[in-house]
């Protein structure tokens, strides 16, 4: 994780599903790039932190959304370093093969917001930003690349969002933990133009 160097970090999230199971023959090939597109990721300029299992390497074997589907959720400075990641390392292998091992996207499957320093998302919030995005649109709490929005945009509508209600902005906190069998669902919507999933 490297230093804070910014009030406020980006978070993304993106998910994507399966065409085959992780252990099935056809999709070794991904399974092989794990490895070396995270090391990638840790490495990269302005990275802050990525979701892992406890006691593994990655996020794969965590399933909120469902059996089929894998999840990413990463925090990064800014917003140049995680493009840098996603267009311009190794990981642009697996964007180039997705088609070899997961479903074609009919919404939206990456969302982008701004997070405090220092702060850590959970997947419960994570998923909410990507339902917000599904429902309503991109906005200062949820967006892509293609429809992005600065830090000092998002602290704006933060504050304004808090003056409106008679309070002072606040950071964000971290919901409850779901059950142990909880799944999560996110309501489909229309489709969203976005990036292909950073898969890791």
């Amino acid at each position: 994780m490297t230093a804070a160097t910014h009030a406020l970090h980006l978070a993304q999230l993106n998910v994507a599903t399966l065409t085959h199971p992780l252990d099935d023959p056809r999709t070794a090939p991904f399974v092989e790039l794990l490895d070396p597109v995270n090391a990638a990721a840790d490495a990269a300029s302005g990275f802050v932190w990525r979701l892992m299992e406890e006691g593994a390497a990655d996020a794969t074997a965590l399933r909120p959304m469902g059996e089929n589907v894998i999840v990413n959720l990463s925090v990064w400075e800014t917003q140049e370093a995680l493009w840098e990641f996603t267009y311009r390392s190794g990981h642009l292998e697996v964007m180039r093969r997705r088609r070899e091992w997961f479903e074609r996207h009919v919404e939206a499957h990456m969302v982008l917001w701004w997070v405090p320093a220092g702060h850590l998302p959970t997947v419960g919030e994570a998923l909410e930003r990507l339902a917000d995005l599904r429902a309503h649109g991109p906005s200062p709490r949820a967006f892509t690349f293609a429809s992005a929005y600065t830090a000092a945009e998002a602290g704006a509508a933060r504050a304004a969002g808090a003056a409106q209600h008679g309070h002072a902005p606040h950071e964000v906190s971290s919901p409850a933990p779901p059950p142990a069998d909880h799944t999560w669902t996110v309501p489909l919507a229309t489709p969203i133009a976005s990036v292909d999933p950073v898969v890791s």
